[in-house]
């Protein structure tokens, strides 16, 4: 058995009875910072939702973390997802709370229970994205950058071994979206494996890492050659 953090062999990616990326191999491992890239609707998203748990996988085989994605049972989900930080494209923050409670809200949904330890882990991960002052603004005192950023910091909280990231830039303004960029990198010289998607392919040539390319239906990994 190799030491791959991820592994998907024959795999079809199926949304909705509909096939969506048919005979998808690849293995990733830690530390590694992977870029998967196509058009909107080439099957980026739906190729992380199954490496999650969103989708089943329910034709060849697969494992994130050891746990055997074709074998994937609900009870398993919350357990996967532990060690998992996910990133979305549109934040997903609780408009209502703070940034602060948008932590709280999480760490206390996977059974942290010590004040100390909650406060402490909130002010490590605000600190490690830029935004330790931020802890009681809400939502649309902040930015869009910012927001993400938050994001980033919820996703970090339980401290995960791999950082998935679906189009983290999307609705960020270029300039902003460079700086969420190089807090993905710090979090990946830091030892996390980052995967993201993304349609920009100037994230490629700003950070570098393993592309993996998805389009008609087919995932390949594209190798460019330094000059």
């Amino acid at each position: 058995m190799n030491n791959a953090l991820i592994s998907l062999k024959h795999a079809e990616i199926i949304q909705s009875r509909k096939l969506i990326l048919k005979d998808v191999n690849f293995e990733i491992n830690q530390g590694e910072f992977v870029f998967f890239v196509g058009k909107t609707g080439s099957g980026k998203s739906s190729l992380l939702q199954t490496l999650y748990g969103d989708l089943w996988l329910e034709r060849g085989s697969g494992s994130i973390l050891n746990y055997q994605l074709e074998k994937l049972k609900r009870s398993d989900l919350p357990f996967l997802r532990r060690k998992l930080g996910i990133v979305f494209q549109d934040f997903q923050l609780l408009t209502d709370r703070n940034v602060g409670q948008n932590l709280i809200f999480l760490l206390k949904a996977v059974d942290w229970k010590d004040e100390n330890k909650i406060k402490t882990r909130i002010d490590e991960v605000l600190e490690k994205v830029g935004l330790k002052d931020s802890l009681n603004k809400l939502p649309h005192q902040l930015s869009g950058g910012e927001q993400q950023r938050v994001a980033i910091a919820r996703a970090l909280l339980n401290n995960p071994e791999i950082l998935i990231a679906d189009e983290p830039t999307g609705n960020l303004d270029p300039e902003i979206g460079d700086e969420i960029l190089k807090t993905f990198k710090e979090i990946n010289k830091e030892g996390k494996t980052v995967l993201m998607a993304t349609h920009n392919y100037d994230h490629i040539q700003k950070i570098g890492g393993r592309i993996f390319k998805c389009e008609n239906q087919l995932v390949t990994e594209v190798v460019i050659h330094q000059v």
